[in-house]
């Protein structure tokens, strides 16, 4: 089953988005993550996007890809939007490094790979 294309746009929202946090972190180590408050900002403020847009893909699109963690991104929005005090940046470094590019794989698997034409919305 493809996604509508409110639920193709909101994808490819989570794709751009993760993309984008990759591409500002690479050949960063950790210390130079923390280091950078910009760098950290724009990951965080793509995770929150990540999660916003999760959060609005319809129930039978979520429930057709158990495999993608809806539940961790919608959660991980909600934590850095509202306890932004307890972000703990060894965490979202690990996401990064470690999750972020099986999302990509998985959203590109759901066919997702350029933002949908602006009729379509």
């Amino acid at each position: 089953m493809r996604p509508d294309p409110k639920d193709m746009a909101r994808l490819w929202d989570m794709l751009d988005a993760a993309r984008t946090a990759v591409e500002f972190t690479e050949g960063l180590r950790f210390h130079d993550f923390l280091k950078d408050r910009k760098t950290r900002n724009a990951v965080e403020r793509n995770l929150e996007i990540i999660g916003e847009a999760a959060r609005c893909v319809s129930p039978e699109t979520r429930e057709s890809r158990p495999d993608i963690p809806w539940k961790s991104l919608i959660g991980l929005r909600n934590v850095l939007a509202h306890e932004y005090g307890e972000i703990r940046h060894e965490i979202l470094w690990t996401i990064i490094g470690n999750k972020l590019a099986s999302l990509i794989k998985q959203l590109e698997d759901m066919g997702v790979a350029n933002p949908p034409p602006v009729e379509q919305l």
